[in-house]
């Protein structure tokens, strides 16, 4: 069962190099990698480039101007050719060298549709301080009207419900992922697995970690999200989600010894 890894990169330099070894590094080998790049001017090609003759047939890039990050997301959807699709943001790494062989192995029951997991965030500047743990445990579809998702990084969904669903919306600056999670499992109630697995390591400061500014912003593309797809909700139901954040802090004080921390 191959899986499509895909991992989209602008000026992205002092983190790929990371996040592409921790693909080389999984036991499971039936996978392809597909590096989307934003015409970078730094030396992120130069280090892809590097790890070609490592990787051989399964990596494939493409470095040329898009539209922002979810347009370079669908342009490696677009040309995976695994069955199951996930992605590898260019901030981040797998938390451990099985997470592809624990993906695989999920996806061996015909019944389930998408998989999920778990993620921690790391200070960029102290890799080894944990910041945050995001446990996906705790959701349920209907919690999504609440503004509440899975961790995206670590979600991965069978190819054919890309036709069936459609891809992320270019339109959206910072919530794409949320929208098109909203369509996948609150409208069309894909089955979905939860693993209680540490799938990814995060650096803080991505797009949807960046401060009030962002906060914001996520705030109006729920709602527009919730519009769109004929759901209503309002600020305050979205707002309730931060109580559940206020715990997360807590768990991550509580379990940060127990996870080891590889930059």
């Amino acid at each position: 069962m191959k899986i499509s890894i895909i991992t989209t990169t602008f000026n992205s330099e002092k983190t790929i190099r990371d996040t592409i070894e921790s693909i080389i590094n999984q036991t499971y080998t039936d996978y392809e990698y597909i590096i989307i790049d934003g015409a970078s001017d730094d030396h992120t090609i130069d280090i892809v480039k590097e790890y070609e003759p490592i990787l051989g047939n399964k990596l494939k890039w493409i470095s040329e101007k898009d539209k922002g990050i979810y347009d370079a997301m669908n342009k490696g959807i677009l040309l995976a050719t695994g069955e199951i699709i996930g992605i590898l943001n260019s901030d981040d790494f797998f938390s451990s060298n099985n997470i592809l062989g624990t993906i695989s192995k999920s996806f061996q029951n015909e019944k389930i549709d998408a998989i999920y997991g778990d993620v921690h965030f790391i200070n960029d500047k102290n890799p080894n301080k944990i910041v945050r743990y995001y446990s996906s445990k705790i959701f349920r579809p209907y919690l999504m009207k609440y503004g509440m998702m899975p961790a995206h990084p670590s979600f991965y969904i069978r190819k054919k419900y890309f036709h069936k669903i459609g891809l992320y919306k270019t339109s959206y600056k910072i919530a794409a992922d949320f929208e098109f999670l909203l369509r996948a499992i609150y409208i069309k109630r894909i089955n979905t697995l939860y693993i209680e697995k540490d799938f990814v390591t995060m650096r803080v400061g991505g797009a949807s970690t960046s401060g009030f500014a962002s906060r914001k912003l996520i705030m109006k593309e729920h709602i527009r999200a919730f519009k769109e797809n004929n759901i209503y909700t309002n600020p305050f139901l979205l707002s309730l989600r931060y109580f559940y954040k206020i715990y997360e802090v807590i768990y991550s004080k509580i379990i940060a010894f127990k996870i080891p921390t590889k930059v």
